[in-house]
């Protein structure tokens, strides 16, 4: 069978084939493909040559939020944070050039680890096992926090100078972008954000999307890569503290594989929990948390109604989207709820 006939929708091994002989030396020109569960945003594919495996990421097919897949800036952080506390995969190659796949992407190496996403896969390990992790998912948070933008070539990386208000209008026109249906939770709660944000915390890099299915656990149950960075930036790190407490939240709210839930599983760190072990590690004021869930809220129903749009036009690979819709609702009421109880 020809490289061609083995592609994958987004991966065109023929095009891939000659550009990963000439990027990563020794790579052999026999390839085969696998696209990896999980990912509803930026397309994963394990890509062998028999020999060795490596990981490729690129865009999502089709309708594509401006800044919301940038595959440069991802490659650009975990390059940053090779020789860090924070553990990240290594990265071996970017392509820029949209002619090779339709899109940049990038080549980083394979890590073995589980990335747990419903509270289903973490119940077998007991509840003892399940708080060590996520204990190690906060202090990983905390030690992504703790890094110095400035000391691992990041300095540039954002502009963390009205971060909070930014984001507001960003995920404002994240969702317009992705409109099909009225959703007038979304707009009171975009009202409710915009006309009180709050002061900064200490600039710190934001993963942007951080979770415990985007921090790969290994078997001793430790952190052994935090993946999917591809909305990072400069910015106020209580945002990631948030949206973690945030998918916690929904976890509980609803049912179903296209929800994660693995905050639900008995063990793992409760939300109160989470913020106290977080707080012993960090100076930030925590006073106003609560827009801080109520932009966590917001942003998530941004994310997820990209991705209904998506489905709703075809342009989505794998399974497990039909739900995303009406997952969104019960999320922009929380955030209501949040934004309500710090007033």
């Amino acid at each position: 069978m020809s490289a061609a006939e083995q592609s994958l929708p987004g991966l065109d091994l023929g095009r891939l084939s000659p550009w990963l002989l000439g990027a990563i030396p020794g790579a052999g020109a026999d390839l085969s493909a696998t696209l990896l569960a999980g990912g509803k945003s930026n397309l994963t594919y394990a890509v062998t040559d028999g020999v060795a495996t490596w990981i490729v990421r690129r865009p999502p097919l089709g309708h594509v939020l401006a800044t919301a897949h940038d595959m440069v800036r991802e490659y650009r952080v975990m390059a940053a944070l090779q020789d860090t506390d924070v553990p990240v995969p290594m990265t071996l190659a970017l392509c820029e050039d949209a002619d090779v796949l339709g899109a940049p992407f990038y080549v980083m190496e394979r890590v073995q680890g589980h990335p747990y996403r419903h509270a289903a896969e973490l119940e077998p390990l007991g509840p003892e096992r399940t708080r060590r992790i996520s204990e190690g998912l906060v202090d990983t948070l905390a030690a992504l926090h703790a890094v110095n933008p400035t000391d691992v070539g990041l300095g540039e990386f954002g502009r963390p100078e009205g971060f909070l208000g930014r984001q507001v209008r960003l995920w404002k026109r994240q969702m317009d972008a992705s409109y099909t249906r009225d959703l007038p939770a979304a707009d009171e709660l975009h009202s409710l954000l915009a006309s009180d944000v709050p002061a900064e915390s200490a600039t710190g890099i934001v993963h942007g999307d951080f979770r415990l299915d985007n921090v790969l656990t290994d078997d001793q149950d430790r952190p052994a890569a935090v993946i999917d960075w591809e909305m990072a930036t400069l910015g106020d790190p209580l945002t990631d503290l948030a949206l973690m407490c945030v998918y916690g939240r929904l976890g509980d709210q609803v049912t179903g594989n296209s929800v994660v839930d693995s905050a639900s599983a008995p063990g793992f760190l409760s939300e109160d929990e989470i913020v106290a072990r977080y707080a012993a590690n960090s100076d930030r004021d925590l006073s106003r948390f609560g827009f801080y869930l109520g932009l966590a809220s917001y942003k998530l129903a941004a994310i997820l109604e990209g991705i209904h749009f998506r489905h709703l036009h075809g342009q989505t690979v794998g399974e497990g989207f039909a739900g995303i819709g009406e997952v969104i609702h019960p999320l922009l009421d929380a955030g209501l709820t949040a934004m309500k109880e710090c007033s």
